[in-house]
């Protein structure tokens, strides 16, 4: 029986040019101009987040909440396939597109792995044709949204218990992943073919301690060598 292949993907900064969670919430205050009134508390979490908890789901949550709360689904519906289809036509690095596509065609199982919150990443994922999304949950109300996270920040060791989990859920399987940042690189080595792409010189370092490639590979999207 043929091995399983999983392609798994982080988005910010990986799939797309930049973060996604700061545009997608002062976009949609800027869409309902009283809202920018309730962002004005984030300096005050931002200073907070510096000099005290570093906490960065907290500040995650905070921003959520000052700019979305109470937006009721209909309103985050709109928002997103407005956001999603800009981000797609020009906020996407071409490459990883390409990549994208590239194992897609070869039959593998494409996983969208992101820090960034269930309000819109399912959405980039059913755009860019993924199979699933593993994402940072945010609670609603009913029909409004509280902004609380549900889940824990889907980063860095947390994006590791993730991909053991879909090992538990796929044994055997053959995971081929890619991120950017240096917080990736903890789950990139745990794969059987990890990629660090579009990464700062402090990520490139990083993951050349760890023994991940650096770059996007140069042999086809099923290749990859062991770094676990």
């Amino acid at each position: 029986m043929a091995r399983m292949r999983i392609a798994l993907f982080d988005l910010d900064g990986t799939l797309t040019r930049r973060d996604t969670l700061l545009p997608y919430v002062l976009g949609f205050c800027l869409r309902h101009p009283l809202r920018l009134l309730q962002i004005a508390v984030m300096p005050w979490h931002v200073a907070r987040y510096f000099f005290r908890h570093h906490d960065r789901g907290e500040l995650k949550q905070a921003l959520i909440i000052a700019g979305l709360r109470d937006a009721t689904r209909a309103e985050i519906a709109d928002w997103n396939q407005r956001f999603v289809a800009r981000l797609i036509r020009t906020g996407m690095h071409a490459e990883a597109l390409q990549r994208v596509a590239a194992h897609r065609a070869r039959g593998d199982y494409l996983v969208l792995m992101s820090a960034s919150p269930d309000l819109y990443v399912p959405a980039i994922a059913r755009a860019l044709r993924f199979n699933e999304t593993i994402c940072t949950g945010v609670r609603w109300d009913g029909m409004s949204l509280a902004g609380q996270l549900t889940t824990v920040n889907r980063r860095a060791e947390e994006k590791l218990h993730c991909v053991q989990a879909l090992r538990e859920r796929y044994p055997g399987s053959h995971v081929t992943a890619y991120g950017n940042s240096a917080s990736d690189v903890i789950h990139l080595h745990a794969c059987d073919s990890g990629h660090l792409v579009n990464g700062s010189a402090t990520a490139t370092l990083e993951a050349a301690r760890a023994g991940v490639a650096v770059g996007w590979p140069f042999e086809s999207a099923s290749a990859g060598t062991h770094h676990a």
